[in-house]
């Protein structure tokens, strides 16, 4: 068996960078959680005693207010006339709903509205999701959502309202995170056994089918192989196949993604007591989350300071990909200080960019029939894909570890 990596270190998504003290993953805030018990077993197993334990405080900036996560939990928390909004549209929906008023959704806002009614899905639901997404929910499919976003019972929605004390996500309520080294240092672990076999600095620019095998080069390099896993992303992998039909390549192209940047902060004091913060409003700044590092381990941060990461998903051609990393940076620096969460611009002691041009997997309407053309394409190239971008899934990483697992005992 031989890796190729692109990189000169391992990691992907998962990496993480140390710079000045600070500790903080490159594609994005990382946690380790899962409702996978076997998953979830193997990933604090080869930690060991590199594993730091939280519970959750994870809160929504909502008019200026710190919500509870999930929304329909922190009702409560409110203004009177949204949490009214919030429960008078959830009973009615829910009431509609089950006499057969209201038709099946067709696409992920109609799936927010039909699940939670239209006051979740306005205050709230269809803001957030736009502003992650980039792209506008009702072109969006709703196929990937059952179980990723549970409906919340009636007795929590009605508890939340009155000011009781719910729990939502439970699977999520207690999460790990590695003491050093960032996330990488899971990916580290895991792949602590297989290292010899890992070549670095090989961007993949070809592969072809050869005597009933493969052979895959970077241009100057060349590696023969029996049987060829790609957990490339398809954009990249398909440029490196020869005579891949139209209309595949069109289903190729039409396949969307959101890319992100990761704004890191570090600070002398402290940050709030939140794990993470969920920001669905534009006018608070670019960013649709904020995570609190510092609150996971104590050791990515120098003694006295804390962190915050800044994450901003965006699109080739659109404003975002257009600023330099230092505009990028004065922008949510100075979004912070106006929402409170740096005291001032002399607190920050460190700041650092970095981006992800294959993020975030986003399904829209037309996902299913291109992502399966593509798919049908690779089969009958004998080539498999596992991975979020390879299979081209929404996958957390413990379903990345679960489809690895998956496609291992299906190995012939």
């Amino acid at each position: 068996m031989t890796v190729l990596e692109q990189g000169e270190r391992i990691g992907g998504l998962c990496r993480s960078r140390t710079e000045a003290g600070f500790t903080f993953d490159a594609g994005g805030s990382h946690i380790i959680f899962s409702r996978d018990t076997e998953v979830l077993s193997f990933m604090l197993s080869v930690l060991g005693e590199n594993a730091d334990r939280r519970t959750r405080n994870t809160k929504i900036l909502y008019k200026g207010r710190y919500v509870k996560y999930p929304f329909e939990n922190g009702l409560y928390q409110l203004p009177d006339e949204d949490r009214f909004f919030c429960i008078n549209e959830f009973v009615k929906n829910l009431i509609a709903v089950e006499k057969g008023e209201v038709l099946p959704p067709t696409n992920f806002a109609e799936w927010i509205t039909y699940t939670f009614g239209r006051g979740i899905a306005e205050c709230y639901m269809l803001p957030y999701n736009e502003k992650i997404w980039n792209y506008p929910a009702d072109r969006m499919s709703h196929h990937w959502v059952e179980g990723r976003i549970p409906r919340p019972p009636v007795e929590d929605i009605i508890k939340s309202a009155i000011g009781i004390e719910t729990e939502g996500y439970v699977h999520q309520a207690v999460f790990s995170y590695p003491v050093t080294g960032g996330i990488e240092a899971l990916v580290g672990a895991i792949a602590e056994p297989v290292v010899p076999s890992v070549r670095t600095g090989f961007r993949v620019a070809s592969v072809r089918e050869e005597g009933g095998g493969f052979v895959v080069s970077d241009g100057q390099k060349t590696v023969h192989a029996d049987r060829v896993i790609s957990t490339i992303p398809l954009q990249n992998l398909l440029p490196c196949l020869s005579d891949v039909p139209a209309e595949v390549q069109a289903a190729c192209d039409a396949l969307r993604y959101n890319s992100l940047c990761s704004v890191f902060i570090g600070l002398a004091g402290e940050v709030p007591d939140i794990s993470w913060l969920y920001v669905p409003d534009e006018k608070t700044g670019l960013f649709n989350r904020i995570s609190f590092p510092s609150n996971y381990s104590s050791k990515v941060a120098p003694p006295d300071h804390s962190s915050i990461l800044a994450e901003i998903t965006y699109n080739d051609g659109d404003a975002v990909s257009r600023m330099s990393d230092a505009e990028i940076v004065e922008h949510t620096v100075a979004s912070l200080v106006a929402a409170g969460f740096i005291p001032s611009r002399d607190d920050v002691v460190y700041t650092g960019v970095a981006r992800e041009k294959f993020a975030y997997v986003v399904y829209d309407i037309e996902y299913q029939k291109n992502i399966a053309i593509v798919r049908e394409f690779c089969r009958e190239r004998g080539i498999d894909l596992v991975g979020r971008f390879s299979q081209f899934e929404y996958l957390n990483m413990d379903g990345c570890i679960r489809s690895a697992i998956e496609f291992v005992k299906g190995y012939p």
